[in-house]
């Protein structure tokens, strides 16, 4: 959980030296706190965030993404948020050596995933999904989304360069904790035996015990 809030705390500094401090003037602050809130990331943790963002000495963080192969052959993104990107890609690159991986140039893996936007927030009482993503095409939103009844949320899919478009949209529709991401979703599943799955995900825990390491993605298939 700590390791969330480290995430979260930093993409909020981010949003907010990129447009202020007052989320109802800043769409991209608006979408981070939606996201924290799913996260049951305590109030007082958001508004310490916001205000340390604009401390003269915060640091400037920037969004770096490295690649590679993992053990088994399977494909490794790995997203980060740095103040330091000599230090951080060092750490990365210490994982993949540690598991005999190999780390490769910018883009050269991204044949195997897809970058997505990804929006999640609180369904309408009677909402009609296939007439609300019939809508939403135009705007850069997927055909296929995702709905948690035990949360009362649906998860939409789309072109990140429709981002701030979507949102827009989303929010002038009147719905709930509208939270915005980026994610990278694997087009080529790689199979693995149980014992590869055991030392892949050992890797990835490994790459995410560094505060830099926002998410790590992989194309290793999920377990049956």
């Amino acid at each position: 959980m700590a390791k969330t809030f480290t995430r979260l705390g930093k993409q909020i500094a981010i949003a907010v030296k990129a447009g202020g401090p007052e989320p109802e003037n800043n769409p991209a602050l608006r979408s981070v706190i939606a996201v924290c809130k799913r996260e049951n990331m305590p109030k007082d943790n958001i508004e310490r965030a916001i205000k340390n963002a604009l401390g003269k000495d915060q640091s400037d963080y920037k969004t770096m993404t490295y690649e590679g192969y993992g053990p088994h052959g399977v494909a490794i993104f790995v997203d980060t948020l740095t103040d330091n990107p000599t230090r951080t890609v060092a750490d990365v690159r210490s994982v993949f050596n540690k598991f005999s991986g190999n780390m490769g140039t910018m883009g050269s893996l991204a044949f195997l995933f897809d970058h997505k936007c990804v929006f999640t927030f609180k369904k309408k009482d009677g909402m009609d999904m296939d007439d609300f993503i019939l809508e939403m095409i135009d705007f850069g939103v997927d055909e296929d989304w995702e709905e948690d009844e035990e949360e009362g949320t649906v998860t939409i899919y789309g072109d990140p360069k429709s981002y701030s478009e979507i949102q827009k949209q989303l929010e002038g529709m009147g719905l709930e904790d509208v939270g915005g991401e980026f994610t990278y979703i694997p087009n080529d599943l790689k199979e693995v035996t149980p014992e590869q799955r055991e030392t892949i995900n050992k890797m990835i825990e490994k790459m995410e015990d560094f505060d830099d390491v926002q998410t790590v993605y992989t194309n290793m298939a999920p377990e049956a």
